[in-house]
């Protein structure tokens, strides 16, 4: 029952977008040609010329969508998700109209601009239905409608995560009817001993007792080798299967699913540069980079200066760090303490009363000034605008084995500014909190992410928190 009514569902989005592409289509004629909102010149088309295209653009629209997948169940999706994949088709399927009128109606011709419009109209329209339908299920589904019944296989920690994230979320449409424990009661699980419907040899009978649709293997870590048999007791019900593996013995950095030629590929750690990604924030770094080196050119002049009248030594201060992957570079910044400030004490972290410091120095430090030739290293490629600051090498060495998973913020460029200097994880600040920020940084990685950061980050030196 509950698949047909999930069927139906999808049948109601399929049908609400041709209504709204055909909509949309004939708007788009009264807009250009109707309204005098936009110039015309070359012949208008006629009202029937024009909704006669629906004929191709109809099915093209409907082929397209149906094999990009745009009307598979989406209960634990989210809309962002479902909004980059109606843009992604609409262009494709609105290239595919072009090409096929074009190539089998030689000698007719579209204004781009009426094109344009249709597809701003069409994929606008397209995501607020959507929206509003998603809506319309959410407030039905936590009422209890168009409900599938789940049972958990386990009954350990990760079993009871993933049913608070099932209850959490009452909108997916998913209840949870019960768990499976591997053993008796005194296995001592993890869940309510009530809501424990048996054992894994229970299974089947508790599928076909219990009306289950959905199956959750939940498994602690080193049981998965059960699941196999399990999957054969249960082959011929007709229930859906979803495994959760328990990572929690792995550290996941941007976990992914993925093919490999026919083989489930599961990612527990990468980073988030790859592709387009990375060309992407290199082309952002390059171009943020030249335009703050020619605004602060003169702030640059007038600190250099600073230094040069109040101390003795050189204007620069060059220090061997890590990066990315490991690899060491050189960092260039301007010099705020004595020229041989390390002679006695060796390399270590500048503290809040730091006697090294010239008076110049002090300053620069505070207001972040002393940063600025960073950017050359960003224009040069060895860092980038946003990412975790870098480290020195004696540093690097001491804190990877103090801190399991402190070299997993070297998956990516390091930053002149970062998530955790914002929020005042700078200079001698908890390590663990400051790795916490970093992680967080890189999981969430995305271009806008690095734009609100670098938003952020004039407030954070105006405060000062941290900075000496």
């Amino acid at each position: 029952m509950l698949k047909k009514h999930g069927q139906l569902l999808l049948s109601l989005f399929f049908a609400a977008d041709i209504i709204l592409i055909s909509v949309c289509w004939t708007l788009t004629y009264v807009l250009r040609f109707s309204t005098h909102i936009f110039p015309v010149f070359s012949d208008i088309p006629g009202f029937s010329q024009h909704t006669g295209l629906l004929l191709w653009i109809v099915p093209v629209y409907a082929l397209v969508f149906e094999a990009a997948g745009i009307y598979r169940p989406r209960r634990t999706s989210q809309l962002s998700s479902e909004i980059l994949d109606i843009l992604k088709v609409s262009l494709v399927s609105l290239m595919t109209f072009v090409f096929i009128i074009y190539f089998f109606r030689r000698g007719f011709h579209y204004s781009r601009l009426t094109l344009a419009l249709f597809f701003i109209l069409s994929t606008s329209g397209l995501v607020a239905v959507r929206g509003l339908l998603r809506k319309t299920v959410k407030f039905l589904r936590k009422r209890g409608y168009n409900l599938r019944h789940v049972l958990i296989v386990g009954a350990g920690p990760h079993a009871q995560e993933v049913y608070e994230k099932i209850h959490e979320h009452l909108e997916f449409g998913l209840n949870c009817v019960g768990f499976l424990s591997k053993g008796k009661p005194d296995h001592r699980p993890s869940v309510r001993q009530d809501r424990i419907l048996g054992t894994y040899g229970d299974i089947e009978t508790v599928i076909v007792e219990r009306g289950i649709d959905q199956v959750i293997f939940a498994m602690p870590s080193g049981e998965e080798r059960i699941i196999r048999a399990l999957l054969k007791k249960i082959e011929k019900e007709g229930v859906d299967i979803k495994v959760i593996l328990d990572t929690g013995d792995f550290f996941t950095l941007r976990r992914s699913f993925e093919d490999l030629a026919g083989l489930p590929v599961i990612t527990l750690r990468e980073s988030p540069l790859f592709g387009w990604a990375r060309i992407g924030k290199r082309l952002a770094d390059i171009a943020g980079s030249t335009a703050c080196i020619v605004i602060s050119a003169p702030l640059m002049c007038c600190v250099a200066l600073l230094i040069k009248l109040t101390s003795a030594g050189p204007l620069l201060y060059k220090q061997e760090r890590v990066g990315l992957d490991g690899d060491k570079f050189i960092i260039y910044k301007f010099r705020s303490m004595r020229a041989d400030a390390e002679k006695s004490t060796g390399p270590v972290w500048t503290s809040q009363e730091d006697g090294r410091r010239t008076p110049v120095g002090a300053f620069i430090r505070r207001s972040g000034l002393d940063e600025l030739p960073q950017l050359f290293n960003v224009l040069w490629g060895q860092m980038s605008l946003v990412g975790p600051r870098p480290e020195r090498p004696v540093f690097v060495e001491k804190f990877r084995k103090r801190l399991p998973n402190y070299m997993l913020r070297h998956k990516i460029k390091a930053g002149v500014t970062g998530w955790a200097q914002v929020h005042g994880w700078r200079g001698d600040t908890s390590l663990e909190e400051r790795i916490k920020y970093d992680l967080f940084y890189i999981e969430h990685w995305s271009l806008l992410f690095d734009l609100k950061i670098l938003c952020m980050t004039l407030p954070a030196v105006l405060k000062g928190e941290g900075a000496y």
